[in-house]
């Protein structure tokens, strides 16, 4: 008698560490959905800004040019001429 309740346990064990598998499989494939699509990136809030707002396009190139430089994808001096180069045309 106690040999069957201790195989019925087992199996019960067996049973949850599946179902914990796989939805440990099934969540490591939505991570990597999103982070490939891109969905774990961070959406600005509010409204986009209005064409009629003076300089609202060289406030957002500036912003995107200091992305670029807080990721490495351009260098200090790279960031510094294009900044320059931003507010001389505003």
């Amino acid at each position: 008698m106690v040999a069957g309740a201790g195989a019925r346990a087992g199996w019960f064990g067996m049973a949850v560490m599946m179902v914990l598998v796989w939805a440990l499989i099934i969540v490591g494939i939505v991570a990597l959905i999103r982070y490939f699509t891109g969905s774990h990136r961070s959406h600005p809030s509010g409204p986009p800004p209005s064409s009629t707002d003076p300089g609202w396009g060289s406030r957002r190139a500036e912003d995107l040019l200091a992305e670029r430089f807080a990721r490495g994808e351009i260098d200090e001096g790279e960031y510094t001429r294009r900044l320059t180069l931003l507010r001389e045309h505003r």
